[in-house]
């Protein structure tokens, strides 16, 4: 077997919080292999967006060791993410004052290593890979619908053809069409490129539509990280309660319609 992706190991996280200390996570393990989709799940604040942030080295936990590619995700942080790690952040993050197309190409244009030419037609094959026409590039942030958003940061996360994709949320925020649009568009985006990627998510749908493998994320660490079908048998309250409640019936109809195999 080929070494994951992702490898954390006794990972602790602990923010102060007035004259005690609030801690997110104790002890915790994960292990992300190649070319599968984990999903992390958890209730307020056991620290989901938090381990993204840490794998991307934008954070730095309290101990432990999380090695991303075969390096520490701090190395991540020091000399910048993009060319081997994609984030696709909850609200998109576009920068409101660039173009499309300038924000799809701002990591690629930052390494100042390409001619301009070059770097505007990487990204502009981006945009068509995420479903955007050439009509779009000269399009302001505050111009795009909830949905295009979404596809342009998606677009801005693949441009340097990271191996790792993380993702935030994805669907958040949007109607069912085009969260249903925006979910193919991932499928296919994980077949075709051979990415790896991670996803926080509270999308039922989208949560069974993608995953490969659940993390739950309870009582400071990893309780259970397995296929859907497995994580949902897991006796434990937040779990029945997140799959098993009343909003997870419409979910569960799909599992059942659908098996789940790694």
């Amino acid at each position: 077997m080929s070494d994951p992706i992702v490898d954390i190991k006794k990972l602790w996280t602990v923010f102060p919080n007035g004259e005690k200390k609030a801690v997110v996570h104790k002890d915790l393990d994960l292990v992300v292999e190649r070319g599968e989709v984990l999903s992390l799940v958890g209730g307020s604040g056991t620290g989901k967006t938090v381990l993204l942030r840490q794998m991307l080295g934008l954070e730095k936990p309290t101990q432990g060791e999380i090695t991303v590619l075969g390096r520490p995700a701090a190395e991540l942080g020091k000399q910048g993410a993009a060319s081997r790690v994609g984030m696709l952040f909850q609200q998109g993050a576009l920068f409101s004052a660039f173009t499309v197309l300038e924000n799809i190409a701002f990591p690629l244009r930052e390494l100042k290593t390409l001619p301009r030419a070059l770097v505007y037609e990487a990204a502009m094959v981006k945009l068509q890979m995420v479903g955007l026409g050439p009509d779009a590039a000269d399009k302001m942030p505050s111009d795009l619908s909830g949905g295009m958003i979404k596809r342009v940061a998606l677009a801005r996360a693949l441009i340097m053809d990271p191996p790792l994709l993380l993702l935030d949320e994805p669907t958040a925020g949007l109607d069912p069409e085009s969260s249903d649009s925006f979910v193919s568009l991932l499928r296919s985006l994980h077949r075709d490129m051979e990415l790896t990627v991670v996803m926080v998510t509270h999308d039922l749908d989208t949560l069974f539509e993608l995953s490969t493998r659940i993390a739950v994320l309870a009582e400071h660490k990893v309780i259970v990280n397995d296929v859907p079908k497995e994580v949902v048998a897991f006796p434990h309250p937040f779990i029945h309660e997140f799959f098993l409640g009343e909003r997870g019936q419409r979910a569960m109809e799909l599992l059942r319609e659908y098996p789940f195999t790694v």
